[in-house]
């Protein structure tokens, strides 16, 4: 593996340590108010009633790559 890869590879991983995606759980400093993030009871996304599906499709797409790319570098 080259070592552009790993550097990207790194730098995706960390990213994706670092962001959050739901600021309610973030701590408040000084022990204030939400800031007028609500108290969590939100509704959920939309995408939500598909997480399932997308993941059965990503591994569809991951097979289906790695195959074909296997078929032409054969």
């Amino acid at each position: 593996m080259k070592t552009i890869n790993k550097l990207v590879f790194a730098l995706f991983f960390f990213t994706t340590i670092l962001i959050s995606a739901d600021p309610d759980d973030m701590p408040v400093p000084g022990g204030g108010g939400t800031g007028g993030h609500g108290t969590g009871g939100a509704p959920s996304a939309p995408i939500d009633m598909y997480v399932y599906l997308l993941a059965v499709v990503a591994i569809a797409f991951i097979a289906f790559y790695t195959k074909k790319y296997k078929n032409i570098k054969a």
